[in-house]
Formats: structure tokens, C-alpha cells, sequence
């Protein structure tokens, strides 16, 4: 906890120069059978403008990590749990992303430093936390339709954002990792999303991940 209170002064919040179009995802999955995890990178070339469909996104690379945790699950410490077998992962990647999405939180964290920032610091690179629930904070419902947005609020600082991506669905919470500011990160999220309520790069992650651990469990 020490360390990610002295690593949170580091993040850094910037606008983005462009869109990002060579936009990585990154989730674990973990086996139900025994203590493994399944750590999974999607690399999608995005199209010049929001997608209508999950077709115009392109799939360019992915890989999968598969190993045991080096510590215990730990509310509010997921990074030290996830982050090394993601980097590996992302360290496998012949392009190097322009922006990476974390199914995970980034400054949405008690101590302003979810995984999404932990990983950030470590590639130097744009990273967005794009979580499907809150771990601390309270906003005011956003509007039905997509791209409506409220506030995620933590004793009065704004640590994010409930971002709808799809009409009348459950919004996602977005959140500064590294190198983006926060409406720079609502922006990439809804220009990767079409159709789904995650971003194209991190549900393909999450399907991934999904996969190789179903495959993992069906193995003797």
C-alpha cells in the first residue's frame, strides 16, 4: 500500500496527440480447478473513425500467459497479482500499442493507483482503465443514451468516470492509467467500442483469456 502511494505521484495526465488506432487489451483469467491464471493481449488496428460494427476492428496479434499467481488475491492490491504475467504478455507484441486498455481500474483506486496505472508506469504508454464495476467512488446515473457520462466522485475529487457506451446498457467506469487524460480516455474507449459494452481490444482480451482457461481445465 506504501508503494502504490508513492507510485501515484508519478502518473502522469496529458492529452493525447491523435487517436489512437494500434489500441492493445489486456485481462487475466483464473482457473477454477486450481491456482493458475490465464494473462491474455489483444492488439487491434482500430478504423479511422468510431466502428459500427465489431468487424472493422482488426485483430492483429494476441497472446496468452499462462502461470501461478506470486501472491494471494488482495482487494485493492490486483496489480502485484496481475501485472507481472500482462507484461509479459504485452512484452510479446512485434508492435508496440499506441494505447493500452486494462479491464481494471487506474486512478478509480483508493490510493489513486489501480493496475491500470501500475502498468502505465512500467511501458511508458497511454493506458486506460476500463473497469465494469466500482471500487470506490459514487456518481449520479448517466443519461440512456451512449456516450452519456457523470462523474466518478472519492471525497470529493473526481477519479473518473461512468461512461455509457451503449444505449440504455450499464455504463463502464473509466479511468486515468498514464500519459491521457480523463476525457481523452472516455474518447478512446467509446472509439474501440462497437456494439458491445467493452471496448473491441479488451472484451477480445477477456474472451481470450476465457478460452485458455477453459482449455486449461479440460486438460487431465
Amino acid at each position: 500500500m506504501a508503494l502504490q502511494s508513492r507510485l501515484a505521484a508519478r502518473v502522469r495526465q496529458r492529452r493525447l496527440a491523435g487517436r489512437p488506432r494500434l489500441v492493445a487489451g489486456v485481462d487475466c483469467g483464473y482457473s477454477r480447478r486450481e491456482d493458475k491464471l490465464y494473462a491474455a493481449v489483444v492488439l487491434c488496428r482500430l478504423p479511422g473513425r468510431t466502428p459500427r460494427s465489431s468487424a472493422e476492428v482488426e485483430t492483429l496479434e494476441e497472446h496468452v500467459v499462462t502461470g501461478q499467481p506470486r501472491m494471494p488475491y488482495v482487494p485493492g492490491l490486483l496489480s502485484f497479482r496481475e501485472a507481472p504475467p500482462l507484461l509479459e504478455c504485452l512484452a510479446r507484441l512485434s508492435r508496440r500499442p499506441e494505447a493500452v486498455l486494462v479491464d481494471g481500474q487506474g486512478r478509480a483506486h483508493p490510493r489513486r493507483f489501480g493496475i491500470a496505472c501500475h502498468l502505465g508506469l512500467h511501458l511508458g504508454l497511454p493506458t486506460i482503465g476500463c473497469a465494469k464495476s466500482v471500487l470506490v467512488g459514487e456518481h449520479r446515473p448517466p443519461g440512456r443514451r451512449r456516450g452519456a457520462r457523470r462523474a466518478l466522485l472519492d471525497r470529493g475529487e473526481v477519479i473518473g468516470l461512468a461512461l455509457r457506451t451503449r444505449d440504455g446498457v450499464k455504463p463502464v467506469y473509466v479511468s486515468v492509467g498514464h500519459l491521457v487524460d480523463l476525457e481523452g480516455a472516455a474518447r478512446v474507449v467509446l472509439s474501440a467500442t462497437a456494439g458491445c459494452r467493452l471496448p473491441e481490444p479488451a472484451r477480445r482480451a477477456h474472451h481470450l483469456a476465457t478460452m485458455a482457461r477453459v482449455a486449461g481445465e479440460r486438460q487431465p
